[in-house]
């Protein structure tokens, strides 16, 4: 998961569940160099695909700042999610409302801002004044640069500093909407839509699951409720956040619903094809020789996580030269085929000289728990968090947390 692992939400939508980033699953990446305008004139982000190589963004916090040590401070539990979903209060809302301000996490993944992009065409074809935006450092990652309905995006300075109604998708809990967490304590109201199991219960409204497999599920279920049907490029944001954080239908939390959901997706007019060549199968050149690099550097440790295996590598400012952050994102995928080990790290470090680490496990392991304790997130099997420190002093707090025993 930029993105969400809990977004740490740097998760990406290749890996969705990071909170970020993300990685996909948050899957985090952070984007660059996109430029359009709205209606009124707002600029936003370049047009899609754009020639030019993107600047790399400057790291994302997941949770609350680290001391300059990168030690962690002890993580507050996170509040348990209400019995039922509240879904009349929140089209009550919405039907109510003139104007709704939409937030999604951080460096968002394919779940985040895909999700916040079909409910925003979605409210403007309702004939709501619309905003969409998410917090410094405000660029689409490249990744994403696909997805339609990025007219109705904004810079966090110019959302309403205090909205008749916000919503809140993809983030865990207010600090992973950076910029925009005081816009949500001013709201005249908040409906909060999230499926991540450490959300810290924010929020007047909570649409919050976390059964379901991508916030994309949960907003789905709002637009069909709210009355809009689904036409293409509203079914092409969602079907976005399902494929990241489902890892592309792979992950245990792929289920018959959700294939059905899917499929409801295709019919609007959803080419899956496209849809997997952006988010999974493009990449610069350079990507190969930073890919190549990483591989060379990976470390296995045979003993660790109780004897189930732990393999990691390092990438730093100057073995990636010329390539951006957000390309990085595949490359805990490659590392987590290892059949010796359960857990997979990459240490990436970021442009302001901090690290963030990608993790990923093949299920024995709670990772959220792990990383929440880090100060980071995510789900299960992805999550992340970044570390002021260097980078043996956090794979140390982070071979102390998994469990010993097998």
């Amino acid at each position: 998961m930029t993105g969400d692992e809990g977004r740490a939400e740097a998760p990406g939508p290749g890996s969705s569940g990071e909170w970020p980033p993300h990685d996909a699953g948050g899957h985090s990446v952070t984007g660059h160099d996109v430029v359009s305008r709205n209606g009124a004139g707002r600029r936003v982000t370049d047009p899609p695909f754009a020639s030019a190589a993107p600047t790399p963004p400057t790291a994302v916090p997941l949770g609350p700042a680290l001391p300059a040590s990168g030690a962690p401070s002890t993580p507050t539990a996170p509040a348990p999610p209400p019995a039922d979903l509240e879904w009349e209060r929140a089209v009550e809302l919405i039907h109510a409302a003139r104007e709704v301000s939409l937030a999604c996490h951080v460096a968002p993944d394919g779940d985040a801002l895909g999700s916040m992009l079909a409910l925003a065409q979605a409210l403007r074809a309702l004939g709501k004044r619309c905003y969409a935006s998410f917090g410094e450092p405000f660029a689409v990652p490249a990744i994403l640069r696909f997805l339609p309905g990025q007219e109705l995006l904004v810079e966090p300075a110019e959302m309403p500093p205090a909205p008749e109604l916000m919503i809140s998708l993809d983030a865990a809990g207010r600090a992973r909407l950076g910029a925009l967490a005081g816009a949500a304590d001013r709201a005249g109201a908040l409906i909060v839509v999230d499926h991540h199991a450490s959300n810290t219960g924010f929020g007047g409204v909570r649409l919050v699951d976390p059964a379901a497999a991508a916030t994309a599920v949960l907003v789905e279920e709002l637009i069909r409720r709210l009355g809009v049907p689904l036409d293409r490029d509203i079914a092409q944001g969602l079907y976005a956040g399902l494929a990241s954080d489902t890892g592309s239908f792979k992950y245990p939390c792929t289920t018959p619903k959700v294939h059905d959901l899917a499929g409801r997706l295709l019919t609007a007019g959803v080419r899956p094809e496209a849809v997997s060549r952006e988010l999974w199968d493009r990449a610069p050149f350079g990507y190969l020789q930073v890919l190549a690099g990483a591989l060379s550097r990976a470390r296995l440790e045979r003993d660790a996580a109780g004897g189930r295996g732990l393999v990691w590598t390092t990438i730093a400012r100057s073995d990636r030269r010329s390539v951006p952050y957000d390309q990085l994102e595949g490359i805990i995928d490659q590392l987590r085929r290892t059949d010796e080990a359960e857990v997979a790290v990459v240490c990436k470090e970021t442009d302001d000289g901090r690290w963030y680490f990608s993790v990923r496990s093949k299920g024995n392991i709670d990772l959220s728990v792990v990383c929440a304790a880090l100060n980071g997130g995510g789900h299960r099997e992805m999550a992340g968090f970044l570390w002021s420190g260097t980078v043996d002093e956090a794979l140390d707090r982070l071979r102390a947390l998994l469990p010993a025993e097998s």
